[in-house]
């Protein structure tokens, strides 16, 4: 062998190297850049999702109570009830949703149904509110002459159907956090549960500084934006369902597992006399195999996790049932019954609630500096439990600081105020003596948050899904206990 042909060997062999090389090297730079290209693509897309989906949600609930009260012959109490069973039948629906998407239909043909759904509810609203007596299109003059009875008909078959759609899209639509929370640590999902909740509420903010424009121009724009909304939220998860864009969660025991485990040890420790031995440490042991049960020793120790959590179930349950009853019902009468006249022109309501968000928008960069940065020490319980014990300890003051205006706005003599076309009786009492209030509304929301971080930091993995399940259903079966007290409240004042 020639040294002229080894120096050409030896020179080529590194060349077709580093070719390879380069080449494999471009191949993963494009993949990291198309990963990261459909992650942005996701955010986008979910982000005008949740804004025009929020838009229609709010839109329905902050004119539900003068529409039914003014439009319909509603009572106050019977209106606010009817708005806090929409709520709550809408967040219900989504755990019954997920179940059946992973159950029986799929997410892809359930999501179509629920799309659906909320366009036929949103388009049956803008009928049975549309604004004007009578109306062109084109040459023919028609006349919107619905009586009463088929307008609530019309009306409450519009509220089933924007409630269920609601539920299956917030279900299987998953919110911004989810696509990520795989994919780092504890810190950093404490992180993001603190910046995802800020970003739901400058939506929120947005939203309703759109809707308080909406109710001071008139109500044509609402007839017309509900529909359009709708549509815009169904195109942009009709691309999503496309490009398999939509997420897909992990298998884990679900909620009705767990209920079943329940039971299953409640009987066999009945048909054994509650007895405790051979290893049994706690009466749900006897749900397991070894034990006579019919569930596997993991399965059951998760349950056993589970029913340990109980007194932060009950904290979230009167937290919610104070803060589900209050927002939609007791503050916004209360709102509405007083002077909105802000020089000279009337101030929307939307604009009121709007100021519950800012505390959230403020405080939140801190929440997370405070729990991430500053008490590395102290960031794992102690600091957790005392921002959710402040939370509810807000809420409770924000609820009897409502109280004392109730009783403070009596004294104050009544003015002829418009409402949704009609001129009513109200309380004099400027709206600024209430945004106290709804700023003490908004700092509990910001303290409570991070008890969803604590799931994630203390629950193992296979039963998370359960838990945030669970939270959900309390969420809306506090609004039911909201609408039960209501009506107690009426008939005892009766």
């Amino acid at each position: 062998m020639s040294v002229t042909n080894f120096k050409i060997t030896d020179e080529r062999v590194p060349l077709n190297h580093s070719i390879e090389k380069e080449k494999t090297i471009r191949h993963i730079g494009y993949l990291f850049s198309s990963y990261s290209v459909q992650k942005i693509q996701v955010e986008i897309c979910l982000l005008l999702a949740e804004l025009c989906e929020r838009f229609v949600f709010f839109e329905v609930i902050y004119n539900m109570i003068p529409f039914c009260t003014v439009k319909l012959g509603y009572r106050n109490y019977q209106a606010a009830v009817l708005n806090l069973c929409f709520i709550g039948a809408s967040i219900l629906t989504r755990v019954f949703a997920g179940w059946l998407a992973d159950v029986c239909l799929g997410r892809n043909k359930l999501v179509h149904i629920c799309l659906f759904l909320h366009f036929l509810g949103s388009a049956l609203l803008s009928v049975a509110a549309f604004p004007l007596e009578d109306f062109y299109i084109g040459t023919h003059h028609l006349i919107n002459n619905v009586p009463k009875k088929e307008k609530r008909r019309l009306f409450h078959i519009a509220l089933l159907a924007v409630c269920l759609g609601t539920g299956g899209i917030r279900a299987i639509v998953c919110p911004l956090g989810a696509y990520s929370l795989q994919e780092c640590g504890f810190q950093k999902r404490r992180s993001l549960f603190n910046w995802f909740y800020w970003i739901m509420n400058l939506s929120a903010t947005v939203v309703f500084l759109g809707i308080s424009y909406i109710q001071r121009s008139g109500a044509w724009a609402l007839v017309l934006l509900i529909p359009f909304m709708s549509t815009l939220m169904a195109l942009i998860t009709l691309y999503m369902v496309h490009y398999n864009l939509i997420y897909q969660p992990e298998k884990c025991c679900s909620l009705l597992t767990t209920f079943r485990v329940f039971v299953n040890a409640l009987k066999t420790c009945c048909l054994q006399y509650c007895h405790l031995g051979g290893g049994v440490t706690s009466w749900l042991d006897h749900a397991k195999e070894k034990n006579g049960g019919r569930y596997s020793e993991l399965l059951v120790e998760d349950t056993k996790f589970f029913f340990n959590f109980l007194p932060l179930f009950i904290f979230h349950l009167l937290y919610k049932t104070c803060i589900m009853q209050q927002i939609p019902s007791g503050y916004y009468l209360q709102t509405v019954n007083s002077n909105l006249n802000l020089r000279g022109s009337l101030l929307p309501v939307s604009v009121v609630k709007a100021v519950s968000s800012l505390p959230l928008l403020i405080l939140a960069p801190f929440m997370d500096y405070f729990s991430t940065g500053l008490l590395p020490s102290k960031r794992d319980g102690s600091f957790l439990s005392a921002c959710v014990l402040a939370g509810n300890l807000s809420a409770a003051l924000s609820v009897l600081v409502a109280g004392f205006f109730e009783i403070y706005r009596k004294h104050f003599p009544p003015l002829e105020q418009p409402l949704s076309g009609k001129a009513v009786t109200v309380s004099s009492m400027p709206w600024s003596h209430l945004v106290l209030q709804y700023v003490l509304l908004g700092v509990a929301e910001t303290l409570v948050n991070p008890a969803f971080s604590v799931i994630y930091r203390f629950v193992p993995s296979t039963i998370r899904g359960t838990f945030m399940n669970c939270l959900t259903l309390i969420s809306g079966f506090a609004c039911f206990m909201g609408a039960l007290l209501l009506e107690l409240v009426y008939l005892i004042s009766e």
